[in-house]
């Protein structure tokens, strides 16, 4: 064993304790996959990560640095919360980028962008698969939440490297009212992500509001109030519900946006049932990039003995 600087950042906030908890070992160059595994089972947190070296080979593709990303159970290709905190847990800790408007984070996925506006962090959504779901699949995981057929507008399988049922839901209090057979959820195997767009307000309508504001404040401005109210449920991968989730923001988006149900810059909402308040900041730019951004904040600094 040896120490390790370590932090542990609150992800989707720029206030300590209402967004998503990350741990972040700083070095972990030399950790097996069993060390690190065993150290984000003990931690206990949605997702801990391991930073290390980029390869050789991400390094001459422009990567800064690599993570490695882990469950209490299972490692992860790719993950929202856990990118942005690793990032502003590298910067702060002296990291330097190749590139001074932008980082380039390796990970199990491949390459994901990062660029800073300020002191928020947005990563480039990575690309996304997607399905109609299982007639069976979809009446299970109803079933497990509780909702009728008509509460559920839309439907997909949306792959970007974790794995959700996305279900478009008819109203916020649909969302917030869930009471999910977390059980029943795990049986399935499946994770769970449901979004309303506020007051079931029709694309066009939406579109009109965001352009309106982004006008007055600007597209990526704390002016913008949410438009989208999202929970998601990982009972499957022994999180009943995640706090804010940036993986599923980033399907969700690309899905809606791309078959009309969203405007192309929005803010989401997701944590409330559970006391937090994350903001994710979500932007379609004109090459039809999705970017997911948000604040983090430092709540824990030190060492960890691994």
């Amino acid at each position: 064993m040896k120490q390790r600087s370590y932090k542990q950042v609150d992800v989707f906030t720029a206030v300590p304790y209402l967004g998503n908890p990350l741990a972040v070992v700083l070095d972990g160059s030399d950790l097996s996959d069993a060390e690190m595994q065993h150290f984000a089972h003990w931690i206990n947190l949605s997702e801990t990560t391991f930073l290390t070296p980029p390869s050789p080979e991400a390094a001459a593709r422009g990567a800064d640095y690599q993570v490695r990303i882990f469950t209490p159970t299972i490692e992860l290709p790719f993950a929202g919360h856990p990118t942005l905190g690793s990032c502003h847990a590298w910067l702060q800790a002296g990291g330097t980028p190749q590139h001074s408007d932008s980082i380039v984070q390796e990970c199990r996925v491949g390459l994901v962008k990062i660029r800073r506006d300020g002191t928020r962090l947005a990563f480039a959504a990575p690309p996304l698969t997607r399905s109609d779901p299982a007639p069976a699949l979809l009446a299970r995981v109803a079933a497990a939440l509780g909702l009728k057929t008509h509460q559920i507008l839309a439907a997909q399988v949306l792959d970007n490297g974790p794995v959700f049922l996305g279900l478009l839901l008819d109203s916020p209090q649909t969302v917030l009212e869930l009471t999910p057979n977390h059980l029943s959820l795990k049986n399935l195997g499946q994770k769970v992500g449901v979004a309303c767009i506020e007051q079931a307000q029709s694309a066009s309508n939406l579109i009109a509001r965001s352009n309106r504001e982004a006008r007055a404040f600007g597209p990526r401005s704390e002016a913008l109030e949410a438009s989208m109210e999202v929970r998601a449920f990982a009972a499957a991968m022994g999180v009943n519900e995640d706090p804010v989730t940036g993986s599923l923001n980033a399907a969700l988006a690309q899905w809606l946006i791309a078959d009309g149900h969203a405007p192309s810059t929005y803010l989401a909402s997701q944590g409330s049932c559970l006391g937090r308040d994350g903001q994710v900041h979500i932007e379609q730019d004109a090459q039809g990039q999705i970017w997911v951004g948000g604040n983090s904040v430092t709540c824990v600094e030190g060492q960890a003995n691994l």
